[in-house]
């Protein structure tokens, strides 16, 4: 997604997509912590779902570990929910097809 991210604390920042031509998807998020090579979190607020997306990364002995987290449902957002789950699963698709790349 287009944005305007900064690795920041406070930093205000969106995430811009268009899927269709006449389709306008806007995130606002707000750095809340960083710690480089260790962990990201941002608020994710948007169609009324106000939710905290955290990135960690892990050592292992033959690599790093990904974990991503997105909370803050409530429980009457079923649908934000399954929307996110599967917007996160094809992100991580995409995500792993990159990171196959050898060259």
């Amino acid at each position: 997604m287009k944005n305007d991210f900064k690795p920041v604390v406070d930093h205000r920042f969106n995430l811009r997509k268009n899927p269709k031509p006449d389709v306008s998807i806007v995130v606002d998020c707000q750095v809340l912590a960083v710690e480089p090579h260790k962990t990201l979190s941002y608020t994710w607020a948007a169609y009324g779902l106000e939710s905290v997306v955290t990135w960690t990364l892990t050592p292992t002995r033959t690599g790093t570990l990904l974990r991503m987290e997105q909370s803050g449902f409530r429980p009457d957002q079923k649908q934000a929910y399954h929307g996110a789950r599967h917007g996160w699963q094809q992100s991580f698709a995409v995500l792993e097809q990159v990171l196959a790349r050898t060259d």
